[in-house]
């Protein structure tokens, strides 16, 4: 028990400890200030903050952690009518975190299950890319609209930058934490109109926050990965 605590404490970085545990004491702190029936928000707070800290460090175990989270988002989101969000994460971000996982595990960096190798997409697959997110968003639209889903052009633009997010860490893109920063703002503003009505709701904008501030740590950690790997010498 000793020795896998100092090999996980050897494995990750000091800053990346402090960056986890300041994003665990948020989250358990609003909880109990906003939300303390919700052990299920709570739940998949903890659980979404800590694939963030595995995926910025490129850890296939941070996509399983994802298929989780994305479970009981979708169904946290179905307490406030957010069918776009239980759609996109229980239709699309879980399927596809499962695809990454996959993806991730095929494809070692040097043979390193911890380490994916960091793939870069040429200029015609970004366009396309962004093609099947503008038909995604079209199709999404006419299907939330007849569920009457609540702020639906905030819940829009979160199937659009959900989509690229979980294309680039399909295809293990360097950009793929930065796409799901943009989602994460998407988020806060959504969740934030949520509790306007509910204050509970305040817990899962503070989450989210978190899960902003270590998505651009993992885009920053995943460009420093990049340029290591680049830089291998065999």
């Amino acid at each position: 028990m000793e020795q896998s605590y100092k090999k996980i404490r050897g494995y990750f970085t000091r800053g990346e400890v402090i960056l986890w545990g300041m994003s665990v004491c948020s989250i358990l702190f609003s909880f109990l200030i906003f939300n303390r029936d919700s052990v299920m928000t709570l739940a998949a707070s903890l659980i979404g903050v800590t694939s963030l800290i595995f995926n910025a460090k490129g850890n296939p175990f941070g996509q399983f952690l994802m298929i989780l989270f994305s479970v009981l988002y979708g169904m946290i989101s179905y307490t406030f009518s957010y069918y776009g969000e239980m759609a996109t994460y229980l239709g699309m971000t879980g399927p596809m975190a499962l695809f990454a996982l996959i993806a991730w595990l095929r494809n070692p960096y040097h043979g390193n299950q911890a380490e994916v190798e960091v793939n870069q997409l040429g200029k015609r697959e970004i366009a396309g890319m962004f093609f099947l997110a503008a038909i995604v968003t079209w199709v999404f639209y006419y299907i939330l609209a007849a569920f009457h889903t609540a702020n639906l052009v905030p819940s829009l633009l979160s199937v659009t930058t959900s989509f690229v997010a979980v294309y680039l860490t399909f295809r293990r893109s360097v950009f793929f934490p930065l796409a799901y920063a943009a989602n994460d703002v998407v988020l806060i503003v959504l969740w934030t109109l949520a509790a306007r009505s509910d204050l509970s709701y305040l817990s899962v904008v503070i989450c989210f926050l978190m899960f902003l501030i270590n998505d651009l740590y993992g885009f920053v950690s995943w460009i420093k990965m990049q340029k290591r790997q680049a830089g291998f010498v065999s």
